[in-house]
């Protein structure tokens, strides 16, 4: 059990929670989430010990062992990858090096033999035995086979350390296992393993993570950082949404009758109780939510950007067609012969064995370069706008946000586009902010409004997500949801792609895959 007794957090004058406590039990998956800045990342490192808390203390049972996701992935240059994952049982990996330097000494002593008894007998209760077996398991389910295994960690790709150390957090069965964004730089193979992994964990699970998908999949309560406080809720991350949003509602109604409140809220929670990620907690979940009042969910401070794509005219029927695209990228054939044609009302995920293959394609499509093969043609009804990847070289001049963006609209008044900023959380002097000082995610930002006021009735989004919060990613998510267009996108966050897209479009090494149904169908099939 981890417990957290009135833990605050202060950097300078500024708190950013106090007073938290929090009983952390066994068998539940903790979701921390919460705006940019709020302290996830902070809390998830008090609990863990690396930060002293400014007040308050962390307790857990010394017999019971906590595990930490590493965020270096150079820590551990000069081990084998086998031995960086053993290493997440500390205990056990010091003993093991322990008996190897006993062992290897020319004059072993009867005290050293003495020594080497109870390090066996230690060794033996750790299951040091099946320790190089199991973590030889761990690497191979996450993709690194065993020819790896023996390399040192300066030696393999920088994708595959990310999956060595989240092998080293998992090692072991820890009692307590604390996970700071788990999903970032994985492919969907390993982020589907991890899922099921955390799903069957029997132990205490506490993960920051802005993967709506992966939260709903794992989590059996919220712990909501809003407030200066840090509030826990039974649910998965789409029942904290909603609840939040439903008291949102209610509290900007507050002559709606108690009655009514309740009736909507039994309701809800009638719908959700049933969607437990682990089926034997259903039970319990659903006892803590029937005692929820709705008092005790409150509307969330934590702002969402308007998004929101109106085309200013419908599309005809001739969308577009897509002939015979090849292209050859640095010696590198990277597209072969694509041929498709997007029908009204299709809006297309785009999937591929090479990352680098759906950015060029999309820069064909948009116009940004030209194929080495092949024909694009548009219907003659049709206006395109698009989101690059990479947006750097939009943002090259020195000038503000505000006269940045007036190049994009057709009404050049100062009010109107400080209005529309306001809306996309450019308030007051931040839309005087110059664009070359602007983080990855104010650039989202920027490029979305550039989008919105193009009236485009067709959108391609190549990773619209990246560099956004928790908040922007919903509103974009929705946004795309209710766009009347049509849509090329290409997303790692799941639930955007299950939501939106109609058809899947998976570009393979060998061939290219083209059906018309929803993500989890396709990977369902796949």
């Amino acid at each position: 059990m981890l417990v957290s007794t009135g833990v605050t957090i202060r950097f300078g004058k500024r708190v950013l929670f106090e007073d938290v406590n929090i009983r952390f039990g066994k068998g539940n998956c903790y979701g921390i989430i919460g705006a940019n800045g709020a302290g996830k990342s902070t809390f998830l490192k008090v609990l863990s010990g690396e930060i002293e808390p400014s007040k308050g203390e962390v307790t857990h049972d010394k017999t019971e062992r906590l595990s930490v996701l590493k965020q270096d992935h150079f820590a551990f240059e000069d081990y084998k990858v086998l031995d960086t994952v053993i290493m997440g049982n500390e205990q056990l990996y010091k003993i093991m090096k322990e008996k190897e330097e006993i062992y290897a000494k020319p004059d072993f002593s009867e005290e050293d033999g003495m020594k080497a008894a109870k390090l066996e007998e230690k060794f033996a209760e750790l299951d040091g035995w099946n320790a190089e077996a199991d973590a030889a398991t761990l690497l191979n389910d996450l993709g690194i086979l065993s020819d790896l295994h023996d390399k040192y960690m300066r030696e393999i790709e920088a994708k595959d350390k990310v999956k060595v150390l989240l092998a080293q957090s998992l090692f072991g069965n820890p009692d307590i296992l604390l996970l700071d964004e788990p999903t970032n730089d994985l492919d969907l193979k390993t982020i589907n393993w991890l899922q099921e992994f955390l799903i069957n964990f029997e132990n205490t699970v506490i993960v920051v993570s802005h993967d709506r998908y992966f939260l709903n999949k794992v989590c059996t309560h919220i712990a909501d950082v809003d407030f200066g406080k840090i509030t826990v809720y039974p649910g998965n991350y789409d029942f904290w949404y909603e609840s939040s949003q439903l008291a949102l509602r209610q509290a900007k109604d507050a002559n709606k009758k108690k009655e009514e409140k309740i009736k909507e809220l039994q309701e809800f929670i009638a719908r959700f109780s049933a969607n437990a990620s682990k089926s034997k907690q259903a039970t319990s979940r659903k006892k803590s939510l029937e005692k929820i009042e709705l008092e005790e969910i409150k509307p969330s401070n934590r702002k969402y950007p308007y998004v929101d794509f109106k085309p200013d005219r419908e599309p005809g029927k001739e969308i577009l067609k897509v002939e015979n695209i090849s292209k050859t990228v640095n010696g590198e054939k990277i597209l072969d012969n694509i041929s498709f044609t997007v029908k009204s009302d299709d809006k297309i995920a785009f999937l591929a064995d090479n990352e680098l293959a759906k950015t060029v394609l999309f820069q064909i499509i948009a116009g940004e370069i030209e194929p080495d093969e092949g024909t694009i043609t548009w219907g003659t009804t049709i206006s395109s706008a698009y989101f690059p990847k990479d947006n750097n070289y939009l943002f090259t001049q020195d000038e503000s946000i505000t006269d940045w963006l007036r190049q994009y609209s057709k009404d050049p008044d100062e009010t109107y586009i400080r209005g529309f900023l306001g809306r996309m959380l450019f308030s007051g002097e931040e839309a005087l902010k110059n664009v070359k000082v602007l983080s990855g995610g104010e650039k989202v930002r920027c490029v979305l409004s550039k989008l919105m006021l193009s009236g485009a009735n067709f959108l391609i989004f190549d990773e619209p997500t990246n560099h956004l919060d928790m908040e922007s990613i919903t509103s974009v998510n929705e946004a795309m949801v209710k766009f009347k267009g049509n849509l090329l996108f290409t997303s790692h966050d799941h639930q955007l792609t299950q939501t939106v897209a109609n058809r899947i479009i998976d570009i393979k090494t060998d061939k290219v895959i083209d059906k018309e149904c929803t993500y989890n169908e396709y990977l369902e099939i796949e």
